[in-house]
């Protein structure tokens, strides 16, 4: 089993993109192939991925909004159900309370104009968590994270 990465893996840096999950899970910066939270409810979570399956889930410049998972229609996307604290939902609970590091990934445009690539945003803190209805009105968990400078 991986020995647990809290930071930067290897040479790895903001910016640096990918072309899909088995290269971000080969090079260790995101290690499950599906799932969007590496971690475990014991140490927390090292690294997550925002791909665009959440309606929750926003990307801002001084502060990202991440939904937990679960309670999702696998046809459609729409959550139908209220999440329940599996162990990415436990992982991110755990990293609130550590303060450790967590690598954000994110999908975006190619900057080529090609297909959509994963690019490493950079180490971020959970800074709090809360647990209540979404936009669909299902309870669902929402995580504040915070960029770590420097």
């Amino acid at each position: 089993m991986p020995v647990p990465v809290f930071g930067h893996p290897g040479t790895y840096r903001p910016g640096d993109t990918f072309r899909n999950r088995i290269d971000l899970s080969l090079s260790g910066v995101h290690r499950p192939r599906r799932a969007g939270v590496c971690g475990t409810p014991l140490l927390g979570a090292e690294s997550i991925v925002l791909a665009g399956q959440y309606e929750e889930d926003d990307f801002g410049e001084e502060e990202i909004l991440y939904s937990g998972n679960g309670g999702r229609d696998p046809e459609t996307g729409r959550q139908i159900m209220d999440q329940v604290a599996t162990t990415g939902i436990l992982a991110l609970l755990r990293s609130v309370e550590t303060g450790r590091p967590v690598r954000v990934l994110r999908k975006v445009p190619a900057e080529d104009g090609g297909l959509e690539v994963y690019r490493y945003e950079g180490l971020y803190r959970v800074m709090s968590s809360s647990y209540g209805p979404g936009k669909s009105g299902f309870q669902v968990y929402i995580f504040r994270l915070r960029p770590l400078l420097g």
